[in-house]
């Protein structure tokens, strides 16, 4: 397939901290403002799918746009920005570039270019479609949840280089900018809290589907059950199924009351009736967004403590099919190489949703 049937970032783009940060009323207030008004920061480290257009001629010519969209978290930027506007306590920062360049939910390497190298290479050796291990390197993702390798890799030792180089020099475009721009969010609602009190609470928002793709695109693949996500959304802090610390070494990254709270606006606020739709832990534990963010509040427990501050991190993920809609997820189901049109009034109701159960949370304070 040709690139020009993908969807791409024309070559030379470089993202501003004010592109990628999202909060009610702009044109009325300033981030300042906005900032004064929250308690929440929102950060989606994989809703974005285009690619950048320096990669284009390293990518596979059978990726697909629904190959595209389907290795992206592609629900979350829409709703997000949807969210940030109709909710004036919460901050959003969405990351433009997609997780192929560099996983921003996976700790940054030490040597960004040898772990891309080492990632290609255990791809080129296990061939298309074949399960690959890339344990110590998977911040790098040269291939999509269902082993297709993205890229074409060059079979030169110069031509993979210059793929290295192109990758490393244009993370700093996007995937860096949503990186420093997270961070400095970060610092302003800290501080804020450490003058004047109250709560500050960072949210990883991502979706995934429970089923992965086919070769010939169908979305129907189901996903080992232990891999399966709950009808609505699993909300993690590295702990255990109660939100309790499930490991003196991996301390939860928020108040495991307040994790149980949180669960319990999530279920009004989506108005479900079974309390499994919503879970805690399940599948996943939470990963690097929180953990570096709950790492840094508990260094600034003392503080936080003496200026009245809670601090906390939490992941939501979502389960695609749900924030999708249930005639999208059955499109998908079937073979296709293009993605879905977004209902832009489901992602208003989902964007409702997520403000009910934040209100929620904060009323049971």
């Amino acid at each position: 397939m040709s690139t020009n049937s993908l969807d791409l970032i024309p070559a030379g783009t470089i993202f501003t901290a004010e592109q990628i940060t999202h909060y009610a009323n702009p044109e009325t207030r300033t981030l300042e403002e906005a900032i004064a008004d929250a308690d929440v920061l929102v950060a989606t480290p994989h809703s974005g799918a285009a690619i950048p257009e320096e990669l284009a001629e390293f990518l596979s010519p059978a990726l697909t746009r629904r190959l595209q969209y389907d290795f992206s978290d592609v629900a979350t930027a829409a709703i997000v920005r949807r969210w940030a506007e109709i909710d004036p306590r919460i901050v959003a920062v969405i990351n433009p570039h997609p997780r192929l360049i560099r996983d921003p939910n996976r700790k940054k390497p030490a040597d960004v270019r040898a772990d891309l190298a080492a990632a290609i290479e255990r791809v080129r050796e296990a061939g298309a479609w074949q399960k690959v291990d890339l344990t110590g390197v998977d911040a790098i993702r040269p291939v999509t949840f269902s082993f297709f390798p993205i890229l074409e890799i060059p079979d030169t030792d110069e031509g993979l280089q210059r793929l290295v180089d192109a990758f490393a020099d244009t993370a700093e475009q996007g995937l860096g900018v949503y990186e420093r721009t997270r961070e400095e969010l970060t610092d302003r609602f800290v501080a804020k809290g450490l003058e004047q009190g109250g709560s500050f609470t960072r949210l990883s928002f991502h979706d995934t589907m429970n089923t992965t793709t086919t070769r010939e695109g169908a979305v129907n693949v189901e996903r080992a059950e232990a891999d399966r996500l709950p009808a609505v959304v699993a909300l993690s802090n590295r702990g255990d199924h109660d939100g309790e610390e499930r490991d003196p070494s991996d301390l939860p990254t928020m108040d495991p009351a307040d994790l149980r709270a949180l669960a319990a606006a999530h279920r009004s606020g989506f108005e479900v009736t079974d309390p499994a739709a919503v879970l805690l832990n399940q599948p996943y534990l939470g990963s690097e967004e929180i953990r570096a963010a709950g790492e840094r509040f508990g260094k600034l427990r003392a503080d936080a403590d003496a200026a009245g501050l809670k601090l906390g991190a939490v992941q939501a993920e979502f389960l695609r099919e749900f924030l999708l809609g249930a005639p999208a997820a059955t499109e998908l189901q079937q073979p296709g190489t293009d993605w879905v049109a977004e209902d832009p009034a489901h992602v208003d109701m989902i964007a409702r949703a997520c403000k009910r159960a934040w209100d929620a949370f904060r009323d049971a304070q």
